[in-house]
């Protein structure tokens, strides 16, 4: 039963997947996960070519590393690859053009009182609290719901009647 390795090969070819499942698990000692036939008969053939000539040398070897260490990296993708577009990152908020400077007071007397907010970078600070818009600076100063550019003067002349 000494049959050559182009007859061995010969006769791979003829082996169903299972049939190759099993002579995979025979020339590696351990079973096979893929149940591809072109992938089972080309590592059962290289197999029994390495057991009857002898792998390739440690030299061979390292060399391979050293190339695969050194190579491009691919910069194309496969033509059938699908294309993953990323997100554009968030735009910045735009500050609104009517507000002024960060660092700026405002200034209003309401009820015989003066009262003082600073514009921030993202807010406002009135009384040491911070709030997110003039209109409910404008509301906790007069107690009723104001337009708190129009309550702070910050309107074109036009907009303010």
């Amino acid at each position: 039963m000494a049959e050559t390795i182009v007859e061995q090969i010969a006769a791979l070819k003829k082996l169903s997947v299972s049939q190759l499942r099993e002579r995979y698990a025979e020339v590696f000692g351990e079973a096979s996960k893929s149940k591809n036939k072109q992938w089972l008969f080309k590592r059962v053939a290289y197999r029994i070519q390495e057991l009857a000539e002898g792998g390739i040398s440690e030299r061979a070897k390292k060399r391979a590393e050293e190339l695969a260490r050194d190579a491009d990296l691919r910069l194309t993708p496969p033509k059938d690859a699908p294309i993953v577009v990323a997100a554009p990152p968030p735009a910045a908020p735009v500050r609104d053009p009517r507000l002024p400077p960060v660092g700026t007071e405002l200034k209003r007397t309401f009820a015989e009182k003066e009262h003082l907010v600073l514009v921030g970078e993202s807010g406002f600070t009135y009384s040491g609290k911070e709030y997110r818009s003039l209109s409910a600076i404008a509301k906790e100063i007069s107690g009723t719901s104001w337009n708190g550019y129009g309550f702070f003067g910050l309107l074109p002349a036009k907009e303010a009647k």
